[in-house]
């Protein structure tokens, strides 16, 4: 029931999109407390490179499998039960880490870390589809998946002076408080749209006559699995995230050791080093905002999403002239340009699971593209460690660079209106 006492929010929606915005930021800065920590630790507890990577794998197969997981259940109990459960979950994982004493202990509480994140982006998704009109969505899903770049920045600035003063123990406590304190947040402000308290009746009325355009709406039942693997929407969906995750995981995590293998000293490096990530967080906002004005222009959505997705692909071919190139600052502004690229195609990845399919299969969707994505990235990491230790980074710029492209071609073959879509589970775009 609605609370009619209470003064309705204006543009309820933007104050949803900003919290998910913030559960990022505090999901990112939970993962990146052990990167961050990682030259202390290794000294303290005696790992080797092969040790700390392993330590990664960990974390990732959780995350990834449990992406599948986590967006079935949020389809079964609902965004806000799933979204507490999730970020309950990481707190607690984050805080125990403190408890760790040694490698194996490490690895079963990032295990645990991840499995409790692979919750934030199928929960997410699931909250732009209720919560944003088409034609906004691209700029939501922009807006939530950004804080993985503003986490990402933010977590050294806040995790090493922790660790200075008081150690790495804190470091892991303190930033699993962080959750808590958004969860407290999140239960006051989320609910759907139909029931929520703070809500004005035209900002309702809009929303449900977007949901009332999807004919049916209601009356769709929830997909399995196996029926959504028939669709090749799914496999769109699917395949958008499984060609690009692992590229911009291959910077995040590589970019720093390519410039040293390049010849350029660590300190050099460092000044370089963060210009991809803020490179990404503005591709989020061009991607999600062009998409938008596409649609706003009268462009249908399927085709202001592919539209992004070529441009991503296209500029994700940049890695290549990196092999060719001695200047630091040429390498940067090519990485700068990729990771700005696949942020663009990434955005559009995220957002085709709420353009093609109703509520009701959305997470689970999402899941699946989120674990294919994690999976692919697993691979990815021990083949690019070996490819460096053998060969060169070279072969690695140039698959970085094909795969997207691969990638853009089958999401365009295979993402599309066909003869279900407007019925059931999917929708026309």
């Amino acid at each position: 029931m609605t609370n009619t006492n209470s003064t309705p929010f204006r543009k309820l929606r933007w104050w949803i999109g900003g919290i998910l915005f913030l559960s990022t930021v505090i999901n990112y800065i939970d993962r990146q407390t052990l990167s961050v920590l990682a030259p202390y630790l290794k000294k303290d507890f005696g790992w080797t490179n092969s040790d700390y990577a392993d330590l990664v794998i960990a974390f990732r197969i959780a995350y990834s499998l449990g992406q599948t997981v986590f967006g079935r259940l949020l389809d079964r109990i609902g965004t806000r039960q799933g979204m507490t459960i999730s970020v309950i979950w990481y707190s607690v994982a984050s805080i125990l880490t403190a408890l760790a004493t040694g490698w194996r202990s490490f690895a079963g509480f990032r295990f645990l870390l991840g499995a409790g994140e692979s919750g934030n982006w199928p929960a997410a998704t699931k909250a732009v589809s209720e919560w944003f009109p088409k034609r906004e969505r691209g700029w939501a899903t922009a807006l939530f998946d950004s804080g993985s770049s503003i986490g990402g920045a933010i977590a050294p600035f806040l995790i090493a002076p922790i660790y200075f003063r008081w150690g790495w123990r804190p470091a892991f406590i303190i930033p699993g408080l962080l959750g808590f304190l958004w969860l407290i947040a999140w239960r006051k402000l989320y609910h759907s749209p139909e029931s929520h308290p703070r809500i004005s009746p035209e900002e309702r009325e809009e929303l449900l006559r977007d949901k009332q355009e999807d004919q049916n709406e209601s009356a769709a039942s929830r997909p399995s699995w196996q029926q959504l693997l028939r669709l090749p929407q799914t496999w769109g969906t699917i395949i958008a995230r499984a060609f690009t995750d692992p590229i911009w995981f291959f910077i995040a995590d590589w970019f720093a050791i390519y410039l040293v293998a390049r010849g350029f000293n660590a300190e050099t490096a460092l000044f370089a080093f963060w210009i991809p990530f803020l490179a990404a967080d503005l591709g989020n906002f061009f991607g999600g905002g062009v998409s938008s004005w596409l649609i706003k222009r009268g462009w249908p959505v399927g085709r202001a999403r592919k539209a992004v997705v070529i441009f991503g692909a296209a500029g994700m071919t940049l890695l290549i002239p990196t092999i060719f190139t001695n200047s630091l600052w040429a390498i940067a502004a090519l990485f700068a340009v990729s990771t700005f690229a696949y942020a663009s195609f990434s955005t559009m990845a995220i957002v085709l699971a709420p353009d093609l399919f109703r509520n009701e299969a959305v997470a689970t969707v999402s899941g699946m593209s989120g674990t294919a994505a994690g999976l692919g990235t697993i691979a990815a990491t021990k083949l690019i460690g070996y490819v460096a230790d053998h060969y060169s980074f070279a072969p690695i710029m140039v698959a970085a660079s094909v795969i997207p492209v691969v990638g853009a071609v089958l999401v365009l073959l295979l993402v599309r209106n066909t003869e279900q879509s407007g019925r059931g589970i999917l929708r026309r775009i």
